[in-house]
């Protein structure tokens, strides 16, 4: 089979609409229907719980929605100008090994940012992607039969005052940041969102990526 990766750009979503569809691709993928699916979404605003949340980590809700997720990670927010990506991938076909798939996931992160001159770097014992003592991208994610559902959350342009609503991650002491603050300057998804393609292609080893 080729090496495809399929590329689907749904705009903004609901996340329980976008959760079914998740689950949706996943069963497709792990019936080998599909081939291996990169799904990128902004959500209206909302708070989701990982499944091992703290539920005092959410401090004001405000206006956004609050979910229960199935996924790994605590408490997180996602909104408008948040580019949001669900990779639905077989690690039978790439490594079957969640810290190499936490890591490559990272790494297309701190690829996209580096396009942007933007230096994002890992932190040890800590999942995503930070810019100094600030996180720029969260991730959490859920694995069945070893094909992955939810993925990561880069902070392009969103509206940061949701963040002060939660702890977010749950982890005290360290800040949230967002492309647009960094780079001072209003940035569109739609510019970040073909450089961030690239790199999964490249950091996964796909031969094609087909917009569906």
């Amino acid at each position: 089979m080729v090496n495809d990766l399929r590329i689907i750009q749904k705009g903004i979503t609901p996340y329980e609409e976008a959760w079914e569809y998740q689950k949706q691709t996943h069963a497709s993928r792990l019936a080998g229907d599909i081939s291996d699916t990169l799904i990128l979404i902004e959500h209206p605003p909302v708070y989701t719980f990982g499944k091992n949340s703290d539920r005092s980590n959410l401090l004001d809700p405000q206006d956004a929605e609050v979910i229960q997720s199935d996924r790994g990670g605590d408490i997180t927010w996602h909104g408008p100008g948040q580019l949001v990506g669900y990779p639905i991938i077989n690690l039978e076909d790439h490594k079957k090994s969640v810290s190499w798939y936490m890591r490559n996931l990272e790494e297309v992160i701190i690829l996209t940012l580096k396009h942007f001159n933007v230096s994002g770097e890992r932190i040890k014992g800590m999942t995503g992607v930070w810019v100094g003592n600030q996180k720029i991208c969260a991730m959490g994610v859920r694995l069945s039969r070893w094909v992955t559902m939810h993925g990561f959350a880069l902070n392009v342009r969103p509206n940061m005052s949701y963040f002060h609503g939660m702890i977010p991650c749950g982890i005290q002491g360290k800040g949230v940041v967002s492309m647009k603050k960094l780079l001072g300057r209003d940035i569109e998804l739609s510019e970040v969102s073909p450089t961030l393609i690239s790199a999964f292609q490249s950091v996964f080893e796909f031969d094609n990526t087909i917009n569906i």
